[in-house]
């Protein structure tokens, strides 16, 4: 569930994360389809990607789903469907044990929090009613506006959602491309790889106090 904001501007500093990549892991959504379909990951990793924008700006599951299987030659019924978007929706909503650490204690320090992803309706849908969303101020999907990052409206939507004042948010996202966007709307944003150099970028942006590692503070 998402907490609701004011309609003016938060103007604490802020912390947005994507999802794929940063809080989730990669790759087990592709392994686990793969194994579903009995095909090898690297042939469905090519359709899987290549239909990814339109599914992620909005269009429904049996679109998506039967375009890739087309591209594999199979035919794939509604059960087929169901099923599939169901393994995609669990491969890409388990959070990260060493990022659940970082944004307990984000929250616990009264830090505003928000997503900014790429992803279907499903997945969004899976990730707000998950328990691990309930630390952000407010999650934004690119299904939920008809736009993709690195569009730089996609950015400006995100301000009205979050209620943040861009100047103040602080941006990880795992492709080049999102995070000089994000920079160049405003934002303070890095590219992620990995908790350990998260949470130095985060002290170094001033939110060291917002940060415990497992056993004691952030050191240096």
């Amino acid at each position: 569930m998402e907490r609701s904001h004011s309609s003016s501007e938060t103007t604490a500093t802020a912390v947005v994360y994507d999802l794929g990549g940063v809080l989730v892991p990669s790759g087990g959504a592709l392994a686990a389809l793969s194994a579903a379909l009995d095909v090898p990951r690297d042939e469905l990793a090519e359709p899987y990607w290549a239909y990814r924008d339109s599914y992620d700006e909005g269009d429904a599951p049996a679109a998506y789903w039967q375009r890739v299987g087309a591209a594999l030659g199979r035919r794939l019924d509604a059960e087929w469907v169901g099923r599939l978007d169901r393994i995609d929706v669990a491969g890409w909503s388990r959070i990260a044990d060493d990022v659940t650490a970082m944004l307990s204690s984000l929250a616990a320090s009264g830090i505003p929090l928000g997503v900014l992803s790429n992803a279907p309706a499903s997945l969004a849908d899976a990730v707000r009613r998950s328990a691990w969303s309930a630390v952000f101020q407010g999650l934004v999907f690119s299904s939920d506006v008809g736009l993709l990052k690195p569009d730089p409206r996609v950015y400006r939507a995100a301000d009205d959602r979050l209620g943040f004042s861009p100047a103040n948010v602080v941006f990880f996202d795992d492709r080049p491309g999102n995070v000089a966007a994000a920079r160049a709307h405003g934002w303070r944003a890095h590219v992620w790889t990995g908790c350990e150099d998260a949470r130095q970028v985060l002290a170094r942006e001033g939110l060291r106090d917002g940060l415990v590692r497992p056993g004691g503070p952030l050191d240096g």
